[in-house]
């Protein structure tokens, strides 16, 4: 008999890339999405055309208890990626950011509680800004970037939790109501805390998705604006790497259950805002226009996953380095520009 699998938000950006990899495996895929996001609805006409009648797709809300008490019944694997994703919006609109994020989430393992499927697994992606500003680690400035003086792996599992935004708040209490159903009622959960990913099928904006806002936005000659100085650090990770790390996960779920996990490009694939900037102008073979603003709240100078855990636990680590990921994401953009253009 085929596995069931369940994607939660399987229209937007990495929920679209998960459904695809399991059809392309053969596996029997339920995508339920409510299309609010910018490019969803473009992401669930490629699955549509691409697997006919194979994808199940479910058209509604997470908020929506009753749906998802059904969507969930006889799942074998559950990956919830549906969120408000933009820590701006959470500081304009927080009710809607909490019901999105917390209570979608409570929704999800409040029906997975009532379905009593102890062999069930549900994957949650959750965010680095579970951890806040992190004000108490010493930042440098050196060669136009800003690093960490003294870490040199990275943020670890081990770092408190410290919200520092709406988003932070809704994201964090989603993750530990993951974390602690799975532990208390008896399926098997797994916490992602993700730094940037980046790939096909990202629709990015200003707000979140920022390597492929950069990308499009540029490729269609579009200004940029970059609030604070550029020099902020991220580690990014391509999302095929991302996908394998989900799938090597569910392998070791006897091991990886009931954890959380940071999960990034590490150390090896950081970047700059204005690095990128640099690069896309090599790929371009001209400028790329932008200005700068105002810091926005809550961003991080620097942030770079610790993923030894991730690697320790289960062998994972990022196979794409930063260059070939931008490059395909660029390729992509290149060869898809007409569906950025409306």
């Amino acid at each position: 008999m085929k596995e069931n699998r369940l994607v939660i938000g399987g229209a937007g950006f990495i929920g679209s890339n998960m459904a695809n990899y399991l059809l392309e495996k053969d596996i029997n895929v339920t995508v339920l999405d409510n299309l609010s996001r910018k490019g969803s609805e473009k992401n669930i006409e490629w699955l549509k055309e691409k697997f006919k009648d194979r994808m199940k797709f479910v058209y509604g809300d997470i908020k929506d208890f009753e749906l998802v008490k059904k969507v969930v019944k006889d799942k074998d694997v559950v990956y919830h990626f549906a969120a408000q994703v933009a820590v701006t919006n959470s500081l304009t609109d927080p009710r809607t950011d909490f019901e999105e994020n917390v209570l979608g989430t409570f929704n999800i393992v409040d029906a997975l509680r009532q379905e009593n499927n102890d062999d069930v697994v549900l994957f949650f992606t959750s965010t680095n800004k579970v951890y806040g500003g992190m004000e108490d680690i010493e930042v440098t400035e050196s060669n136009g970037r800003y690093t960490y003086k003294n870490l040199t792996d990275g943020i670890s599992e081990e770092r408190n939790l410290d919200f520092h935004s709406p988003y932070g708040c809704s994201k964090g209490a989603a993750d530990q109501y993951v974390r602690d159903f799975g532990r208390i009622y008896g399926f098997k959960s797994v916490v992602f805390r993700m730094s940037c990913i980046y790939g096909t099928r990202q629709f990015g904006n200003e707000d979140q998705g920022w390597v492929a806002h950069f990308i499009i936005s540029s490729y269609l000659g579009k200004n940029l604006i970059i609030y604070g100085d550029g020099k902020q650090v991220r580690d990014i990770l391509y999302i095929d790497d991302l996908l394998r790390a989900f799938e090597m996960a569910l392998e070791k779920i006897d091991i990886t259950g009931g954890k959380i996990y940071n999960i990034g490009g590490g150390r090896e694939n950081t970047i700059s805002l204005l690095e990128l900037i640099d690069y896309i102008e090599k790929i371009l073979g001209k400028k790329v226009n932008f200005s700068f603003d105002s810091w926005r709240p809550g961003d991080q100078k620097v942030y770079v996953s610790n993923i030894l855990k991730a690697y320790n636990d289960f062998g994972w680590k990022p196979s794409i380095s930063r260059e070939t990921g931008i490059m395909k994401l660029f390729n992509w953009v290149k060869e898809n520009k007409s569906i950025f253009e409306i």
